[in-house]
């Protein structure tokens, strides 16, 4: 069993999760968290049913992951 890192991101219409580590677009959405990370959840498990061991960007597994932001000039 592979342990995936998963985003979810708040936005004024409902929560986007999409896993890191994966080769392709695979997202989920949702009004709540939990939705959102159940759609993703589900998507990862048909990507990865379609293709095989392809599915992983390569052997390595994301360690962490972090998020911060910086202020950009106008």
């Amino acid at each position: 069993m592979r342990r995936l890192k998963i985003i979810v991101e708040e936005h004024v219409d409902g929560f986007v999760a999409y896993p890191l580590g994966l080769a392709g677009v695979v997202v989920g959405q949702g009004n709540t968290y939990e939705d959102a990370l159940k759609d993703v959840t589900s998507a990862i498990e048909f990507h990865i049913e379609s293709f095989g061991s392809e599915a992983f960007e390569d052997d390595s597994e994301v360690i962490s992951a972090y998020v911060t932001d910086t202020e950009l000039a106008d």
